[in-house]
């Protein structure tokens, strides 16, 4: 009689542990979103499915800009461009006795390592100084020797071009040999720096190319650059280019196979793509019915005509049991710094409480065993 009043005092002790807490990994659905029935809920909620994702792909991005910014290519001129800080040398030729220009026994005279300008000129004796800012080799040459014409009419003017580091691209990370490239032309292009830096390692993780242009940044991701023709950019002098990895990510909790800050490894993750990521929910803990994605807007982000949240924390439900709910996660995309949450299942919950049981039911059975 003693041992069944003990085992019915265990069995109780084990049903009101179990009724304080639970063992388990991650919280339920109805425990995060009980909160939605209250008055005046701090967050809001909305379930995806096919039906509203259209409105949900017009709501405002969170976590970056939400879109690429890339000029588009064009065609420069296939000679270089003079420009100040680039140095010139200027040979003159010229056959007449007596010349101007050059020694007795002479024919032709060097200026070299002529320095251009803050306004884009050069001096030569007997023209002063002559603007050859923005012109070619070839178009510098013709405007010098057509200056010299009322002093020297015979002469014959041969230019080269040592350019400056006005007319170059500095590349300054992400390739295989950083540094300042000269531009052999106008017509020189994003490609053509990245590949004469030694390209991008193919050990970065979805590399995004930066342009910084004066007080403008572009970017776009190395895997669109290379696929798309119309994105190759033509290059400006003084530009910079970046190569860095994607820092973009989304937190990965509850039931699944990983909980870790998980960076895109690509432009766009969706809500099953991350659940692959995620190395999948547990077959034996999580709610199919219950993968949630939490995301904060901000104040001016909010909006009253559904074209937006109308508060800035929201949570978004999906059932990976439909066949709705799995296109919708399919279309749904996931922004950084969103958190991915597979919750608990309860049917786990029911399972921990049997097993408990179970364990306190052997456990009296023991008990008897002893007492007699």
């Amino acid at each position: 009689m003693k041992s069944k009043v003990k085992l019915l005092a265990l069995i109780a002790a084990t049903f009101a542990v179990t009724a304080c807490s639970l063992p388990r990994g991650a919280a339920l659905q109805s425990e995060i979103l009980k909160e939605q029935d209250a008055q005046t809920p701090t967050f809001q909620v909305v379930e995806v499915t096919r039906a509203n994702m259209p409105a949900l792909k017009a709501w405002p991005a969170t976590g970056w800009h939400g879109h690429y910014h890339w000029p588009n290519t064009s065609r420069g001129s296939e000679s270089a461009m003079i420009r100040t800080g680039d140095r010139i040398n200027v040979t003159i030729w010229d056959s007449q006795e007596n010349s101007l220009i050059t020694n007795p026994g002479q024919r032709f005279t060097e200026i070299r390592d002529v320095e251009v300008d803050h306004n884009g000129s050069i001096f030569l004796p007997y023209v002063n100084k002559v603007g050859i800012r923005g012109l070619t080799p070839s178009g510098a040459r013709a405007k010098i020797q057509q200056r010299l014409e009322p002093i020297v009419p015979s002469a014959q003017v041969q230019l080269s071009l040592q350019q400056g580091r006005n007319h170059s691209v500095d590349v300054v990370g992400g390739v295989g040999a950083p540094g300042a490239y000269p531009m052999p032309s106008r017509n020189y292009k994003i490609l053509n720096v990245l590949a004469d830096a030694g390209g991008i390692p193919a050990t970065l993780r979805n590399p995004q190319v930066r342009l910084l242009r004066g007080a403008t940044t572009y970017e776009i991701s190395a895997d669109d650059l290379f696929a798309n023709g119309t994105k190759n950019a033509l290059l400006h002098p003084r530009d910079t280019v970046i190569v860095e990895e994607d820092d973009r990510a989304f937190t990965a909790l509850g039931a699944s196979g990983e909980e870790n800050i998980i960076y895109f490894p690509k432009d766009e993750v969706t809500a099953l793509g991350a659940m692959s990521l995620m190395g999948g929910i547990s077959d034996t803990r999580a709610d199919p019915k219950g993968v949630l994605v939490l995301r904060e807007f901000q104040a001016k982000q909010l909006r009253s005509d559904e074209s937006g949240p109308n508060l800035q924390q929201v949570v978004f439900t999906f059932d990976l049991t439909s066949a709705d709910g799995l296109f919708a996660a399919r279309q749904f995309t996931i922004n950084p710094d969103d958190t991915v949450l597979a919750t608990e299942s309860p049917v786990n919950a029911a399972r921990t409480i049997v097993g408990l049981v179970g364990s306190a039911l052997g456990l009296g059975t023991q008990i008897n065993a002893i007492s007699r």
